[in-house]
């Protein structure tokens, strides 16, 4: 199992039959196409993966579990993965 960038360029290189080179310009392409796509307003669709789509989070009252304090956390924009049926069929 692939657990480091270079781990998954090299499988990819292999998959593919192709140079490492050329792997790592094809998953560098995707990643990039991903993080332009998810900042769209639609996001971005990868069959068989997942949809990236970037979504504004509303201010709201939180809690400290240390102390029980009520804190304001402060509204911010998110990325969210909405996982695809295939993907989640495939894992689970």
């Amino acid at each position: 199992m692939a657990k480091t960038k270079k781990d998954i360029i090299a499988q990819i290189a292999k998959d593919a039959g192709i140079s490492k080179k050329a792997a790592l310009a094809a998953y560098e392409s995707l990643v990039t196409l991903t993080y332009k796509g998810a900042k769209a307003k639609v996001g971005i669709t990868l069959p068989g993966l997942g949809k990236f789509i970037k979504v504004r989070r509303k201010a709201r009252w939180g809690r400290n579990p240390a102390t029980g304090q009520k804190i304001r956390i402060k509204a911010k924009t998110i990325v969210k993965v909405r996982v695809a049926k295939a993907a989640q069929d495939a894992i689970v």
